[in-house]
C-alpha cells in the first residue's frame, strides 16, 4: 500500500466514510492527474502528493454526510473539487461541475473520461449566464465567493426546496446573507490543521 493510499484510507476511516477498492483507486488516480497536469493547467498551489490527498481528497470527503441524492452543481469547480470526489463516491448523484476557465474544464473532462464517471457533466460557462435544462437540488462550492455573492449569482439555478452546502475555512463566522438562514457545521477533517466549516442554506 502506498503512503498516499494509507493516508486516504485512514482519513476516510476517521470520518466514518467507507471506501470501496474501486473508489479508493479512482480517488488516487484523480489526485495523480491533478499532480501530473498541475504545471500545464495551474490547478492548485499544492505540489506535494500527500498534502494533495489531505487538502483535496480528505477535505472533499468531509462533506459527504450533507450530500443528498439528485442533481448537484459545483460552482467554480476549478480542478473539480469537491464535485469530482462526490461523483466518485456517490453514483446516486448527478454532478455538474461548472467553471468559466476553459483549460480547467478541459482537465475535468479528461478526468471524467479517464475515470469513466458517467454521472459527471462538465460545463464551461460563467455561472450568471448558465441556463441548464433543469434546476439543481443542491449547489456546492469550495473556494468560489462570499455567501451573499454566491447566492446572488446562483439562485436562478436552485430548485424549489433545494439547498446550498458551501465549504468554508477560517472566516465562516463572518459570512452573512440577506433574508436567509445559515446553519454552520464545523467539519473535523483529519490531518488538516486549518479550520474547516460547511454552511448549509435552505431557501
Amino acid at each position: 500500500m502506498s503512503e498516499e493510499q494509507a493516508l486516504l484510507c485512514e482519513g476516510a476511516k476517521l470520518m466514518g466514510v467507507s471506501l470501496t477498492e474501486k473508489q479508493t483507486q479512482q480517488l488516487l488516480d484523480y489526485c495523480a492527474l491533478i499532480q501530473k497536469w498541475n504545471k500545464t493547467y495551474n490547478l492548485s498551489a499544492i505540489r506535494d502528493p500527500l498534502e494533495s490527498v489531505k487538502k483535496h481528497l480528505i477535505d472533499s470527503l468531509s462533506i459527504l454526510p450533507f450530500i443528498n441524492k439528485g442533481q448537484l452543481l459545483d460552482v467554480g469547480a476549478g480542478a473539480g473539487l469537491p464535485g469530482i470526489v462526490i461523483a466518485i463516491m456517490r453514483d446516486d448523484v448527478s454532478v455538474t461541475v461548472l467553471d468559466s476557465v476553459g483549460k480547467k474544464c478541459r482537465f475535468m473532462q479528461m478526468v471524467k473520461t479517464e475515470l469513466g464517471l458517467s454521472n459527471l457533466s462538465v460545463v464551461n460557462a460563467r455561472v450568471e449566464s448558465f441556463a441548464p435544462a433543469f434546476l439543481f437540488s443542491q449547489i456546492t462550492s469550495r473556494a468560489f465567493a462570499e455567501v451573499d455573492k454566491t447566492l446572488n449569482l446562483t439562485r436562478h439555478l436552485l430548485a424549489q426546496g433545494g439547498s446550498y452546502v458551501l465549504m468554508k475555512g477560517d472566516h465562516a463566522d463572518e459570512e452573512r446573507a440577506v433574508d436567509v438562514k445559515i446553519t454552520a457545521h464545523n467539519l473535523n477533517v483529519p490531518f488538516v490543521s486549518d479550520r474547516r466549516s460547511l454552511l448549509e442554506i435552505k431557501l
